[in-house]
């Protein structure tokens, strides 16, 4: 029998229970010490590696564990550490590791951006001016930790040097084969170590590949692989994609690696197309991501095993690897923490641990006639045909309503010229007014009082009660900040995407379905499991209350459908664009209840609009048209006289800023201070003809920003967008702030934006 290999490409580093979230967070508030903090992410660590040995998995990835990101790591092993946080020649130290991410009282955070069309961010390399060192082999001393204190041959898994370079910023992209000629011996030199250390596989992960790539790029693959091919002359070279089809896969299979790692789920069945038509050289390994690394339905068993029969007739069995399309960060670690779910979703899920399984149950049904693991197979194909037979994905009316599209206007009832006038006329805002984005922070106290509800040790009254004494007391705090127009704060959510799965028919929250987002940041995506339906108002109580207890206008704060998508674990039997615009329409039935119970600004997020945009740009009119389609039918049901606004954070928006205009959102609050003004530029070629405001002061650093600082930002704003449409906000929602940081921020904010209307009085008179 042809034994099929079985691989993981990297695993949650969450814990089962958020482990990772806790001891990190401990660590920043001075709860315990370095020696406590590495002891107990070790513990992690080990108990996943464990995990993956037991099930069988015969390539365990090692160096995907990290304190903070994958990419940081990265760059501080690299010495390509910011010049504000000092000179280094050896490793450095735990603190600066985190002063870059998080940054400190005297140097800005790097910046951090989604990687690539996920929801994780990475901590961007800054490469101006960069002559790296190799400081720290990161890689090599997890393969040596894993070999010698578990027993576990491991494979290293890096990012590649491509990857790494071109997810840089700073650099001079017209230099960018001088700039990978200094990285290329210090990645020799990792592979080098490892070789020599008896590693037998080492994956480097190059997702770039996924994108369009320019000829000269392509030729420096090429260039570069040659390179590292010589420093490792006994371990086998994986040459990792994922997230998409590689275009020029004619040229890719001839780079000279032992193993090509190819997406087969979110490629768009190109790469199975490719292979038919091109082949694959026979030797080398193929990788092939059969199983979903980025959603939580259980495969489609019947469909893998037909798709991995057809790659028998096309590559040597004995040169497959079974494996996750892409790493396993970013679903959650076990379905085994859900056992309260309904039996038909349970039964439907598969998560990390789950994925595994799969992995290995489809390498033995290959490698054998599958009569071995038969019952297993049959089980799970039952379990996926249930679930899509159940009355959850078959909801008439539902169906009814998406059918009746055509009758319903996605377009505002006059243009926004008329719209804006009628607007100032009612709210009387000063010139740059002040606002939030939405959520004011969760203190301790809100986080206790939530448990203590869902633990049943308060009643709902109390809760209830709860909750408006903190809207009342950040209205009066807000007030005192003389900001313009207000926020309840969101203290009744727990997240602004699960929250509203929470109230909406088709959505599913789970108790310890967390995923990494950045940092310790994690999410709990809710799973759109089934048709998705309005059945009660979900903000208009909040909303309503806080408006009552001040006379400045309060903004209903709403999450639009693709973020809603883009943040949730989407069923995977019908068309995306379906899922879009049942949102949509159940979201319209929010924002016209909110109208009609006098809120008249309402804020309709859609943060995850850019991070969804297909890799390739051939994909992108469809995606674009799709969510803007369904953002307007959320929207375009109002009075001229109800403002809608919107948010976006932490994405380049310059090759989408035609879609983003088409939203036809009133105003659009858009992050700018984390990467350090970059999008103005974009303001300088395209005249945004409604309301703006770039954010002034970035939410995800601790340190409180000077009022200089934001007036620097606010003026250098001001240069590409006229002073009448602007608006002054923070990047982004307070929620992860502590309350004095936020008082004091905002206070700054206000007084920043004070002393410059006064400059633009004076010259106007």
């Amino acid at each position: 029998m042809v034994k099929v290999l079985s691989s993981n490409l990297g695993y949650p580093r969450l814990g089962e229970k958020r482990e990772w979230k806790k001891s990190l967070e401990n660590f920043w508030n001075n709860k315990i010490s370095e020696d406590t903090l590495l002891s107990e992410t070790k513990e992690i660590r080990f108990a996943a590696l464990n995990k993956q040995k037991e099930k069988g998995i015969d390539l365990i990835p090692v160096n995907d564990f990290t304190l903070y990101d994958h990419v940081l790591d990265l760059s501080v092993g690299f010495g390509v550490i910011p010049k504000r946080f000092g000179e280094f020649t050896n490793a450095v130290s735990i603190r600066t590791y985190f002063d870059i991410a998080r940054g400190n009282d005297t140097a800005v955070a790097s910046e951090m951006t989604k990687w690539f069309n996920t929801n994780y961010h990475y901590i961007v390399p800054e490469l101006d001016q960069v002559e790296p060192k190799l400081l720290e082999n990161k890689a090599l001393n997890a393969y040596l930790e894993a070999k010698e204190e578990l027993g576990i041959d491991g494979k290293p898994v890096i990012v590649g040097p491509i990857t790494y370079l071109k997810l840089g910023k700073g650099a001079d992209k017209a230099d960018f084969a001088s700039l990978v000629e200094k990285f290329v011996p210090l990645y020799k030199t990792i592979i080098e170590e490892l070789d020599a250390a008896g590693a037998k596989w080492i994956q480097l992960d190059e997702p770039i590949l996924a994108t369009s790539l320019a000829k000269e790029e392509l030729a420096l693959f090429e260039k570069v692989y040659e390179e590292l091919r010589t420093a490792a002359p006994h371990a086998k070279l994986i040459l990792q994609t994922y997230f998409e089809s590689v275009d020029e896969y004619e040229a890719i299979i001839k780079l000279p690696v032992d193993a090509i790692g190819l997406d087969f789920i979110h490629d768009h069945g190109e790469s199975l197309e490719k292979i038919q038509q091109y082949g694959f050289p026979n030797n080398k390994y193929l990788a092939a991501g059969i199983i979903d690394g980025r959603n939580v339905w259980r495969a489609d068993i019947q469909l893998k095993q037909a798709e991995l029969e057809i790659l028998t007739r096309l590559v040597p069995k004995e040169k497959i690897i079974v494996q996750p399309a892409s790493s396993l960060l970013h679903v959650p670690v076990t379905k085994k923490s859900e056992p309260n779910l309904d039996q038909v979703l349970y039964d439907g899920l598969s998560f990390a641990d789950e994925k595994l399984d799969e992995v290995v149950l489809l390498a033995k049904a290959v490698s054998s006639d599958a009569k071995e693991v038969f019952s297993e197979l049959q089980k799970t194909e039952l379990a996926v045909s249930e679930l899509n037979r159940s009355e959850h994905r078959n909801n008439k009316e539902v169906q009814a309503e998406i059918a009746a599209l055509d009758s319903i206007s996605a377009d505002r009832k006059s243009p926004f010229e008329t719209r804006i006038k009628k607007q100032h006329e009612w709210l009387k805002l000063p010139v740059l007014p002040t606002t939030t984005i939405g959520s004011f922070p969760q203190s301790p106290e809100v986080r206790s009082k939530r448990a203590a509800f869902l633990k049943g040790n308060i009643t709902k009254a109390e809760y209830e009660a709860f909750i408006k004494e903190e809207t009342e007391r950040w209205i009066r705090i807000q007030e005192d900040l003389d900001l313009d127009v207000l926020v309840h704060g969101e203290f009744e959510r727990t997240d602004m995407v699960e929250y509203f799965g929470q109230k909406l028919a088709g959505f599913q929250a789970t108790k310890f379905g967390w995923v990494q987002s950045y940092g310790s940041r994690a999410v709990r995506p809710p799973l759109i499991y089934g048709d998705v339906a309005f059945t009660e108002t979900i903000t208009v109580k909040e909303s309503k209350f806080a408006q009552s207890l001040t006379n400045r206008p309060v903004k209903g704060m709403l999450t639009a459908p693709v973020t809603i998508i883009n943040w949730s674990f989407v069923r995977d039997d019908i068309p995306k664009s379906d899922v879009f615009n049942q949102v949509g329409l159940a979201l319209r039935k929010e924002v016209l209840a909110l109208q009609e119970n006098g809120i008249r600004v309402i804020q309709v997020d859609e943060p995850a609009l850019r991070e969804g945009l297909p890799l390739k740009r051939s994909r992108w009119e469809k995606y674009l048209n799709d969510a803007v389609y369904a953002f307007k039918l959320t929207t375009s049901g109002v009075e001229d006289e109800t403002q809608i606004h919107t948010h976006m954070c932490y994405s380049d928006f310059d090759d989408i800023i035609d879609a983003i205009s088409a939203l036809d959102a009133d105003v659009i609050s858009i992050e700018t201070s984390r990467s350090h003004g970059e999008i103005i530029s974009t303001f300088e070629d395209y005249h945004y003809d409604k309301e703006i405001g770039l954010g002034v002061y970035d939410i995800h650093s601790p340190r409180v920003p000077s009022i200089s600082e934001i007036k620097t930002n606010i003026e250098r704003a001001l240069r590409v967008i006229p002073v009448q449409n602007f608006w002054i906000n923070p990047d982004c929602g307070l929620k992860t702030r502590k309350e004095e940081e936020t008082v004091a921020a905002l206070r700054d904010m206000v007084s920043a934006t004070k002393e410059i209307r006064e400059t633009y009085t004076i010259l106007e008179k």
